[in-house]
């Protein structure tokens, strides 16, 4: 039945000569990618458009917790990933401004439990469009607007002036999201922090450990992670209220106010040289979506959802967005996939069921984790003196421990 159901998908989206696809998804991020691969291997047809021209690496790596590799084995290219990946050892919080170690947690005597390694989002990416069919994807496709049609099909508007008819609409189109903001989600706002990122290549090897190094206090956080024997991804959010030096947010001038912040404070001299040989991206502001406003807003609308940071921006202090986005891939995937092959009533009952479970799902998790994540960067970069000690001597460990266990969930199989 399956077959079935993607042979006569793909005869009508021919012979509406591109005009139309049962089921579209904006945007080739982590989280399209993964509902698309995700649907193909239920046999259901997608199309995914990507506005720019090529696959967006940006970001350089994600951390890549067990939630993640549920996901990624579930869509079967989790062997795929581990292998150019070292396997993180452990995670240590350091205070930047004692040099002390606040909390040391041992990944080693768990197996898969506490699976974690740090992933290239390239190769990532890669590989997920590489186990697509050709043609899976169109480029240079960017959605304007969405109008409604007459029935349950969805009209959408690109750039380029052409349209196409949409039976299913999927938006992981990111925090700017133009398929949330028809659902009318609430707009994303600012967290009060920025960050910057980067990536240091030792081409004859960097000699750290594989394990998972933050350094909190002094109103940052920062961390550094290998990727694998020569790559090293590291990390820096700071509150806007210390970017007060002129510092523009261009690479160049970004790195040199890294690196005086961390020269400034106890962070060892090896973790300063990932910072000085690295290439790294432009400061950016950490947004979010308000999480309570999910309660009381639609995920999902007939036959529209969304999915990753479409759905659930969040601060990067959990670790999480890239991993959630997987997890949404899978679910999504899952729910739509049987309800329309395995579900009962017309074609549009089976795709607002589908739906409507996969939004169920997915709500108070999307909830937990922007909340969580931002009270934990709230309280790893406080500058206020009784936080401090409190996370120095106290909270650290639950801190530590938080990231944890917000990597225990399981998506489930497809």
């Amino acid at each position: 039945m399956e077959n079935t159901y993607a042979a006569a998908t793909m005869e009508r989206s021919e012979a509406a000569g591109g005009g139309q696809a049962d089921i579209v998804i904006v945007g080739a991020g982590l989280a399209g990618l993964a509902v698309a691969l995700g649907l193909h291997r239920k046999g259901v047809k997608s199309l995914v458009l990507e506005s720019s021209p090529v696959l967006r690496a940006s970001g350089f790596a994600f951390a890549t917790w067990p939630n993640a590799f549920r996901a990624l084995d579930a869509l079967g290219v989790g062997d795929k990933i581990r292998k150019p990946h070292l396997l993180t050892q452990g995670l240590r919080v350091f205070s930047s401004s004692t040099g002390e170690l606040i909390q040391d947690v041992d990944f080693t005597n768990e197996g898969k439990r506490n699976e974690f390694r740090c992933v290239r989002r390239d190769v990532l990416l890669q590989t997920l469009e590489e186990e697509l069919p050709r043609g899976a994807i169109r480029y240079n496709s960017k959605i304007v607007s969405i109008q409604e049609e007459e029935g349950h099909v969805k009209i959408l508007h690109l750039a380029d002036g052409s349209t196409l008819r949409a039976k299913v609409l999927i938006g992981c189109d990111g925090i700017n999201s133009v398929v949330a903001k028809w659902l009318g989600l609430a707009k994303a706002t600012g967290s009060g922090r920025a960050a910057t990122r980067g990536l240091a290549h030792y081409p004859d090897g960097h000699g750290f450990e594989p394990r998972f190094l933050q350094f909190i206090g002094h109103g940052y956080r920062a961390g550094l992670i290998p990727c694998n024997d020569t790559d090293v991804y590291w990390f820096y959010t700071w509150s806007h209220s210390r970017n007060d030096n002129g510092v523009d947010g261009s690479a160049a001038k970004m790195k040199q106010h890294v690196l005086a912040e961390l020269r400034g404070s106890k962070v060892p001299a090896e973790a300063v040289d990932v910072v000085e040989r690295s290439e790294m991206s432009d400061a950016a502001p950490l947004r979010l979506r308000p999480p309570l406003s999910l309660l009381w807003t639609s995920i999902s609308k007939g036959n529209v959802c969304v999915a990753g940071d479409a759905l659930h921006p969040m601060t990067p202090d959990l670790g999480q967005g890239g991993c959630s986005a997987l997890e949404d891939g899978v679910v999504l995937a899952r729910c739509l996939g049987d309800a329309i092959i395995h579900g009962a009533g017309t074609e549009k009952e089976r795709i607002e069921s589908g739906l409507r479970e996969y939004a169920g799902m997915r709500r108070w998790r999307s909830v937990d984790l922007i909340g969580t994540a931002y009270v934990v960067g709230f309280v790893q970069q406080s500058g206020n003196p009784i936080v401090s000690f409190l996370r120095e001597k106290v909270l650290g460990g639950v801190l530590a421990r938080r990231l944890v266990k917000m990597s225990e969930y399981d998506c489930g199989m497809l």
